[in-house]
């Protein structure tokens, strides 16, 4: 597997932690074996395994070292690459955010319902202050579809979907390779994409989404 440059979060927008999540495997290869197969992404609500593992423990030590205490665990969805469930991503930035319940509240919106789970998009403040941490269960060398990054481009604010193909020209892209039980951190908003897999191998990530900050009432994050 090649090895990727050492970057850091505050410059580039994301920081490998390897290894960081061994601890954990066991426990989420039996979760992802009880799940539904075949599914691209599960989004979880309410998983009694879940809350367990990323509240506390090195992935939730992750988020604190880089959010502060206050960090807590928002939305949490398993990416489940096979050969029969294999897709391409094209570069994007996250812009959405899962909620307990639809309210009117000046600046969010639109929004949408993903796997009956309410979601929105918030004044873009709002996500340039959260954290995704990729807990890796399988694998991911450059032919197994690994996440693909703009450095730098989490500082450039909400960027128009017309400027995106120039934005990533000028900023470069780097692929995230991780092998089992490694842990990407990245700013929430920055640019990134992934190819389809090539191959017959599995790759299933765990992504969890970290907030230190509560929503305005009557708005309350998802959780986990």
């Amino acid at each position: 597997m090649r090895t990727t440059p050492l970057l850091d979060i505050a410059r580039d927008g994301a920081a490998h932690h390897p290894a960081a999540a061994i601890p954990l495997l066991p426990t989420l290869h039996q979760l992802a074996a009880d799940l539904p197969q075949e599914r691209a992404g599960l989004r979880f609500h309410r998983h009694p395994a879940l809350a367990g593992l990323l509240a506390a423990g090195p992935v939730h030590a992750i988020a604190v070292h880089h959010l502060g205490a206050q960090a807590q665990p928002v939305r949490a969805i398993l990416f489940d690459k096979t050969p029969s469930t294999n897709w391409s991503l094209g570069w994007h930035q996250d812009r959405t955010i899962a909620v307990q319940a639809c309210a009117d509240v000046p600046g969010y919106g639109p929004w949408s319902i993903k796997q009956g789970i309410q979601h929105v998009e918030p004044p873009f403040a709002v996500t340039a202050a959260m954290l995704t941490l990729r807990v890796h269960l399988d694998d991911t060398p450059a032919d197994n579809a690994p996440l693909l990054i703009a450095p730098g481009s989490h500082r450039l604010g909400r960027i128009a979907e017309d400027a995106i193909g120039a934005t990533v020209e000028r900023c470069g892209s780097i692929a995230c390779l991780a092998r089992a039980g490694d842990v990407w951190s990245y700013a929430t908003p920055i640019l990134h994409a992934s190819a389809a897999a090539r191959g017959h191998r599995r790759r299933r990530v765990l992504q969890v989404d970290y907030a230190a900050h509560a929503l305005p009432p009557p708005l309350e994050w998802l959780g986990i």
